[in-house]
């Protein structure tokens, strides 16, 4: 009894903590509560690593211009010890770092915000300029050949790029588009021929939009200029009806990534949707005022890990609450969040199939290996790699029959399905099936409830901006550590004395 006031003074102060912080952080900073009203944000990181070979180094890139459709609303360059600047070439903004004496292994960040907005529009001009004048023979001959045989099947710049398009990917291949592609690349061979016909065209470097993807490389396109406007076109299929999700990057003259003083350079680019209110929008943009200490200062590629982790509390929160008030058992203290955690990449249904599956042949499988009398590690190994087959039979089979579904089953654990096969097996040989029934469902029950919690929105976006909050889970959490009264599951011995 002694301890009962620190403790419940402790809960009292971490959820007083976690409580004021974030209303704190909701008066000063706009971040609201709830998910609505907001607008989405992409946020896009260009991560650029080289080699310094010592002495002067600088570093210039690309950045994309302003374009239809989208809002530029923050942009941040990232380089401890490095100069920075703005700079145009070529009618296109670049970045340039630049550093007196760098060596070894160096990694710079270029971070941008942007919003979907209707009212952005791009540059007015069709500036553009022939990506090639002049073609060595044999090519010029066949490049000729090949307009030739299309302009008259074609009305304006459009149809004919539409018609290139076409004779290019017509199988067999004609004669002169096989010559033509041993010598240049598509893009860039769909682009010069246009440029041949008097076609303005450009190439143009885009960036795919899609959430939580990492390490992303530019794609290139060529655009077409007509009736006051560009054009984007695929010159492996066609026109481009719909560039909502396509951010342009580079077009035409500047290189995207220019590194003097180093070697092995590469850009690549991670992106993130996030969903702000329209204040903090605002805020973000004045300097000094975000957070010193927010998730969103981290790199995307952290970014997108964080928002996974920062839900583990809620799970264990659910765990602790049905094990310890409700008395479901389960197989592994834990291993129903990690069983929710994958559940949250997989979907529901797909991935509760997907895991009775793997845990049954595991089953039959382990049930052989019990006659080998192997050592403990060794079985577990075994089942890890047992595990790994099963998972990729399943997923080039899913693949082939095109159940989509079926290939997320990578994003389960490996390690803990293999012990959870083995410890059903033990189960089963010590206590029967009944109990393996009775844990397995338990799990897959509390795996089940975790997964409805944390896939609920609201929690999701309270866990990610608002990462103070868990100290208010923790003290929950504290709290339901010291219950020593039934369980509910306990309450049915009592029956009898109702009826009576």
């Amino acid at each position: 009894m002694t301890e009962r006031g620190p403790f419940l003074f402790l809960v009292a102060l971490l959820a007083t903590v976690g409580a004021v912080t974030a209303v704190f952080r909701n008066q000063e900073y706009g971040l609201p509560f709830l998910p609505g009203a907001q607008t989405t944000v992409w946020q896009v990181d260009a991560k650029i690593e080289f080699r310094a070979t010592g002495g002067p180094t600088q570093v210039i890139l690309t950045l994309p211009p302003d374009q239809q459709g989208y809002r530029v609303v923050n942009e941040i360059p990232v380089g401890a010890g490095y100069g920075f600047s703005f700079e145009e070439s070529g009618g296109q903004r670049r970045a340039h770092w630049s550093k007196r004496n760098a060596s070894g292994d160096q990694t710079l960040y270029y971070k941008l915000e942007l919003v979907a907005d209707d009212s952005a529009k791009g540059p007015d001009s069709g500036t553009w300029s022939r990506t090639l004048n002049r073609w060595d023979e044999p090519y010029q001959t066949a490049a000729q050949e090949l307009i030739d045989s299309v302009v008259p099947l074609s009305a304006d710049g459009l149809t004919l790029a539409q018609q290139l398009i076409q004779v290019m990917s017509t199988v067999p291949v004609n004669s002169n588009v096989s010559l033509l592609l041993d010598r240049f690349a598509l893009p860039t061979l769909f682009a010069n021929l246009l440029a041949s016909a008097d076609i303005p065209a450009r190439s143009v470097q885009v960036l795919l939009l899609e959430d939580g993807r990492r390490r992303q490389s530019l794609i290139e396109r060529v655009q077409v200029w007509q009736d006051g406007e560009w054009h984007l076109f695929d010159p492996g299929s066609g026109p481009v009806a719909d560039t909502s999700d396509l951010l342009l990057w580079q077009t035409e003259n500047p290189v995207v990534l220019e590194v003097i003083g180093g070697t092995q350079s590469r850009v690549t680019y991670s992106i993130i949707s996030q969903t702000r209110s329209a204040f903090s929008l605002t805020r973000a943009a004045e300097p000094g005022e975000a957070p010193a200490l927010s998730l969103y200062s981290l790199p995307i590629e952290e970014q997108s890990t964080f928002k996974l982790i920062m839900l583990l509390p809620v799970g264990a929160l659910v765990v602790v609450f049905m094990r310890i008030m409700v008395g479901v058992e389960t197989s592994g203290t834990f291993m129903p969040v990690l069983i929710a955690l994958a559940f949250l990449q997989t979907e529901l249904v797909p991935g509760v199939l997907s895991f009775l599956l793997v845990v049954a042949i595991g089953l039959l499988i382990r049930s052989y290996l019990s006659r080998l009398n192997l050592l403990l590690v060794a079985r577990i190994a075994t089942l890890v790699t047992v595990v790994i087959g099963i998972i990729s039979v399943f997923s080039i089979l899913s693949y082939r029959f095109g159940f989509a579904g079926g290939l997320t089953i990578t994003f389960f654990p490996m390690i803990i399905l293999a012990w959870t096969i083995e410890r059903m097996s033990i189960l089963w040989e010590e206590e029967g099936p009944r109990e393996v029934l009775v844990q397995g469902s338990g799990s897959l029950i509390v795996a089940t409830l975790a997964f409805l919690l944390m896939d609920l929105p609201t929690v999701r976006h309270l866990a990610f901006n608002f990462p103070e909050l868990h100290l208010c889970l923790l003290a929950l959490i504290l709290l339901l550590g010291r219950y020593t009264g039934y369980r509910l599951s306990e309450l049915r011995r009592f029956a009898t004395m109702g009826r009576v």
